[in-house]
């Protein structure tokens, strides 16, 4: 008889299950001083319950999901274009790319006083925020997939008479998919811990928001339930291009 052999899947589980079960025995053996707040998972868990069926959670969540998918979109496809732009002409990159080196490091939270003063404290905040801190690494990672693509390829097509857009088109961007993918991926978790930071700061609406109301409360199971969303958003949106980078660049690798 055929030996069953554990899967990866169960592999992944199985230290969760283990690390859930010490947080419960951890909490309700009262382990931990009782100044820290420490709930049990179980208790977790009923109060994810209750705050899903008030539609407590519902809401804030989809405003703060809302807020990522349209600022990371935005940014994702401002930063692809201009960086197709960059890395295919020398004379464009040479302009652009000292500015770009210049802000690229800035952190997009440290954008958020300034943004608070010129746009003020509404929905367009977190979303520029959001813009900001993917519209820069997508940009440079597609620059940095396009002018890495090998120049050979680029002349063959070339001899072959194919234009600039074709080239473009069929040679350096299957080629580019890799950087820009690498780019998305990072970006799409990233996106959800700006959106987390700049509800706590300034909006009044979404996880970071419900986060902040908790702790005034001292409700450190809403707290651990926040967090445990926010993880499992951007587990989500990684593995999804993940996913995607996987079903659309095979063919080219």
């Amino acid at each position: 008889m055929k030996e069953l052999k554990p899967t990866k899947w169960a592999w992944g589980i199985l230290p969760v299950a283990i690390f859930l079960a010490i947080w419960e025995i951890v909490a309700r053996l009262s382990i931990v001083s009782e100044q820290f707040f420490f709930p049990p998972f179980s208790t977790v868990i009923q109060e994810f319950y209750y705050l899903t069926a008030n539609g407590v959670l519902g809401t804030n969540f989809l405003s703060s999901l809302s807020r990522v998918l349209i600022g990371f979109c935005a940014g994702s496809i401002a930063g692809i274009a201009v960086g197709i732009i960059m890395g295919w002409r020398d004379t464009i990159n040479k302009a652009l790319n000292p500015i770009v080196s210049l802000i690229y490091p800035i952190p997009a939270l440290g954008w958020l006083p300034l943004l608070m003063l010129w746009i003020g404290i509404n929905e367009m905040l977190p979303i520029t925020i959001i813009f900001i801190c993917s519209f820069f690494p997508v940009l440079y990672n597609t620059v940095t997939g396009i002018r890495n693509v090998d120049r050979d390829y680029i002349q063959v097509a070339r001899t072959l008479g194919a234009s600039d857009v074709k080239i473009l088109a069929t040679v350096v961007m299957p080629l580019a998919l890799p950087n820009i993918f690498t780019g998305l991926r990072l970006e799409a978790g990233m996106a959800w811990r700006v959106i987390i930071a700049a509800e706590m700061v300034a909006i009044p609406t979404g996880i970071g928001a419900l986060m902040m109301k908790a702790e005034s409360l001292i409700r450190i199971d809403i707290i651990i339930v926040c967090l445990i969303v926010l993880s499992v958003m951007c587990l989500a949106f990684e593995k999804l291009f993940a996913y995607l980078e996987a079903k659309i660049t095979t063919k080219w690798k």
